[in-house]
């Protein structure tokens, strides 16, 4: 329980008054609306996309004025609202004990092939030059008859020769088969509700890498089986990488600047709608300033918020297949 008598809001906003920044100042910086910081500092956290996000922001507002976002959220935890809602457990999964003891065992498992990759390889060495140890003394017991010593020799560098010939033909048609699978790599749309757009990815390849780059900072939190792959913003004109575990079966990605944000998965890019953005980004202009022009907590300013949250942030789920 917070013992101090001013609120989370309150100091946040002492603390970006000491650093001379404006909530302009601050929009610019962590691309959070201005709308949401005020709610902020004034303790409206209702006004908020979501509970996940109440968390989020203030974390990120707190480490762009100098404050240490994670005390702050620990010593004012009695203010905000509870981990433990559906919507907050929704968005990051809690850690599943028994999925980390099967991800350590299968990674157990992998270690444990490599450390015995060097120890077969010696041993193939070894029989091999035994082998041609051997052949060697035969060779050298029928020098009675050179003639068919030079024919065995032939023959067993023609098939030395048809034997790399073969395992080159194999390897190329290995590497052929993997590109043409991340080739065919596709996202189709599942479904669409509210900020919440599920996709689903055919072909997905086995190394899944994520790519996130944006035109302008913006906040981007990464889940996956549970576990938080990356949470931060990314600095615009950066790209951000993001790999995935290979038995993941699905990845879930919120986005503050969803209209400057873009997204590959393997390589593919998603296919983020850009129409549902744009449209709704001449609504979130004018909602915006009803908002600024009108009294916190009227009905016009709720649509806004509404309607500016759809244009901004989004929460996109894609399913590997």
């Amino acid at each position: 329980m917070s013992e101090n008598t001013k609120s989370i809001g309150e100091t946040l906003r002492d603390a970006r008054i000491a650093k001379g920044f404006t909530l302009d100042d601050l929009q610019q910086t962590t691309k959070i609306q201005k709308r949401y910081l005020i709610a902020i500092e004034d303790g409206k956290f209702s006004d908020l996309p979501g509970d996940f996000y109440v968390r989020a922001f203030i974390k990120q507002y707190a480490q762009t004025v100098g404050l240490d976002g994670n005390e702050l959220l620990n010593e004012y935890s009695d203010q905000l609202p509870s981990t433990k809602t559906q919507e907050y457990v929704d968005r990051v999964n809690e850690e599943n004990p028994s999925t980390r003891s099967a991800q350590r065992k299968v990674d157990d498992r992998a270690a444990k092939i490599k450390r015995q990759v060097p120890i077969v390889a010696a041993v193939v060495v070894v029989v091999a030059v035994l082998i041609g140890i051997w052949l060697a003394t035969t060779r050298s017991s029928q020098s009675s008859n050179k003639s068919q010593n030079v024919d065995s020799s032939s023959v067993s560098v023609s098939g030395s020769s048809a034997k790399s010939s073969s395992s080159a033909k194999a390897s190329s048609k290995k590497a052929s088969a993997s590109s043409k699978k991340v080739s065919k790599a596709s996202f189709s749309k599942v479904s669409t509700s509210g900020t919440a757009t599920v996709y689903t990815m055919k072909n997905a390849p086995k190394v899944k890498t994520i790519k996130i780059k944006t035109s302008n900072n913006a906040w981007v939190s990464v889940t996956s089986a549970g576990t938080s792959a990356f949470q931060g913003t990314v600095t615009a004109d950066k790209v951000q990488t993001v790999k995935l575990n290979a038995n993941a079966t699905s990845v879930t990605l919120n986005l503050g600047n969803a209209p400057d944000t873009k997204i590959s998965i393997g390589g593919k890019l998603l296919p983020i709608s850009k129409a549902t953005s744009s449209a709704t980004t001449a609504s979130s202009t004018t909602a915006s300033s009803a908002a600024d022009s009108t009294t916190t907590g009227t009905a016009s300013s709720s649509s806004a918020t509404s309607t500016n949250t759809t244009s901004q942030v989004q929460n996109i789920t894609v399913q590997f297949k």
